[in-house]
C-alpha cells in the first residue's frame, strides 16, 4: 500500500461522488464500497481480505455498513473498521433533485429565489455568493456529482458572477439587444454582397463597405440574382435549424463524453452549464458575441469551401439571420409573455430545463426532436 493510499481522508482533498459513481465500481478491476455516506476504492485489499474477495465482490457498488456490524455474517473489530479508513477517497454528495419529470409550466411561471447559503451547505457544490468558474476549476466533484447539480435549475434576483475581475465578467453578461445590434446587420450586408456578386456586381469589399446601398446599380441586378439569393438565404435558415439542434444536443450536451477532469468541467459550465444551473439569468441567455464568433467560425469557413462565394454569403445572411430569432427566441422563452406558438415553445423548452435535460433541444421549433426521436412530451 502506498503512502497516499494510507494517508488519513482528512488531510487529503475530500472528493465528492454520485450513487451512480458509487454503483459503476462494482467488479473486482475496481472495486469501490460506502459507509456512513463515505467512499471506499478496495480494490487493492480484495486478495488480502480473510474472508475471501467474494464477500467484498458481493457488495461491490454497495453500501456495507449493515452488513459490516451484521453478527450473522461477521461482526468486524474495531480494526477492521480503522483499516478500511485506509482506502476512502471521498464521500457521497446529496441525492436531492429539483428537476422533475411530473414538472409542468405554467404560463405565469416564475420560479422562487434560491436560499444561496440553505443551498451551498446542503449541496456543497457552488457558493453563489463568490465567482463561480474558479470554484469549478478549482473543484473536488466527480463528474456524475457535477452533471447532477448543474442540472438542478437555482435562481438568483440579479446575475452571479463568473469572475473575479470586473474586466473578465463584463465579457459574460449581453443584453438581449446587443444581439440583433451586432449581427443583423452583418447578415445583412452579406445578403447584399451575394445579391451583387450572382448579379455580376462585385466591387471590391472595401469599397462595397463604403458605398450608400442606394447607390449601387440596382437596375443591373438580375431577377434570377434576387431568386437565387433568396434561395441561399432560405437555405441558410434551414441550416442554422439543423445547427441550432445539433449544437444544443451534442456540444453543449456532451454529457457523456465529457471528460473527468475540473478543466473539461471549467469549458463545458463556461459553455452551457451556467445556462442550465441558472436558467432564468437575463444577461445569460443570449450568447456573448465573442462565443458565437468563435463558433460560428469554423462553418462560416466550412461554406465558402463547398459553395461558391456568392452562394457562401447568401446561405451565411440566412444562417446569421436565423440565429439572431433563435437567441432573441431564447430570450423571450424565459422572459416574456408570448403568442401562443411562442408560449407553447416556452412551455417546452423550459421543460427541458425543469423536466427532462436530455430531450426537447429544438429552440424555435421541434422539428430536428422528431426527426431524432428526442421530443419531449410536455
Amino acid at each position: 500500500m502506498t503512502t497516499s493510499e494510507k494517508q488519513p481522508l482528512k488531510s487529503r482533498t475530500v472528493r465528492i461522488f454520485t450513487r451512480e459513481d458509487l454503483v459503476n465500481h462494482n467488479n473486482a478491476s475496481t472495486c469501490w464500497v460506502s459507509r456512513n455516506g463515505k467512499v471506499y476504492d478496495v480494490t487493492g485489499f480484495l486478495q488480502d481480505h480473510p474472508g475471501g474477495d467474494d464477500l467484498i465482490l458481493n457488495y461491490a457498488g454497495k453500501d456495507i455498513g449493515e452488513i459490516m456490524k451484521n453478527p450473522d455474517e461477521h461482526d468486524h473489530s474495531d480494526s477492521a473498521y480503522e483499516m478500511l479508513e485506509e482506502y476512502c477517497i471521498g464521500r457521497l454528495g446529496t441525492d436531492a433533485t429539483i428537476v422533475d419529470e411530473d414538472w409542468e409550466a405554467t404560463a405565469d411561471f416564475h420560479p422562487d429565489d434560491t436560499d444561496t447559503v440553505a443551498d451551498f451547505e446542503k449541496c456543497q457544490f457552488l457558493d453563489l455568493r463568490r465567482p463561480l468558474l474558479r470554484q469549478v476549476w478549482e473543484s473536488n466533484w466527480s463528474k456524475s456529482f457535477y452533471l447532477q447539480q448543474i442540472h438542478q435549475p437555482r435562481h438568483v434576483p440579479g446575475s452571479a458572477r463568473m469572475f473575479g475581475p470586473d474586466i473578465l465578467e463584463m465579457f459574460t453578461l449581453t443584453k438581449w439587444f446587443v444581439v440583433p445590434t451586432i449581427w443583423l446587420p452583418i447578415a445583412g450586408f452579406l445578403f447584399l454582397r451575394s445579391l451583387t456578386q450572382f448579379s455580376g456586381i462585385n466591387p471590391p469589399l472595401s469599397e462595397l463597405i463604403k458605398t450608400n446601398p442606394l447607390s449601387l446599380p440596382w437596375d443591373r441586378v438580375a431577377p434570377v440574382a434576387v431568386v437565387q439569393t433568396l434561395c441561399c438565404f432560405f437555405f441558410g435558415n434551414v441550416v442554422w435549424t439543423f445547427l441550432e439542434y445539433t449544437l444544443h444536443r451534442f456540444l453543449f450536451h456532451i454529457d457523456e463524453w465529457l471528460p473527468d477532469r475540473p478543466s473539461a468541467l471549467t469549458l463545458h459550465f463556461m459553455m452551457h452549464g451556467i445556462h442550465h444551473y441558472l436558467p432564468m439569468d437575463r444577461l445569460r441567455l443570449v450568447m456573448p458575441p465573442v462565443l458565437f464568433f468563435t463558433l460560428s467560425w469554423p462553418f462560416t469557413r466550412l461554406a465558402y469551401l463547398l459553395f461558391p462565394t456568392a452562394m457562401a454569403n447568401g446561405t451565411i445572411s440566412g444562417a446569421f439571420a436565423f440565429y439572431v430569432l433563435y437567441d432573441c427566441m431564447h430570450y423571450a422563452l424565459h422572459h416574456t409573455k408570448l403568442p401562443q406558438y411562442l408560449a407553447d415553445m416556452k412551455k417546452y423548452h423550459l421543460a427541458h430545463h425543469y423536466k427532462n435535460f436530455e430531450l426537447g433541444f429544438g429552440v424555435t421549433s421541434k422539428v430536428w426532436d422528431y426527426v431524432f426521436n428526442t421530443l419531449l412530451p410536455v
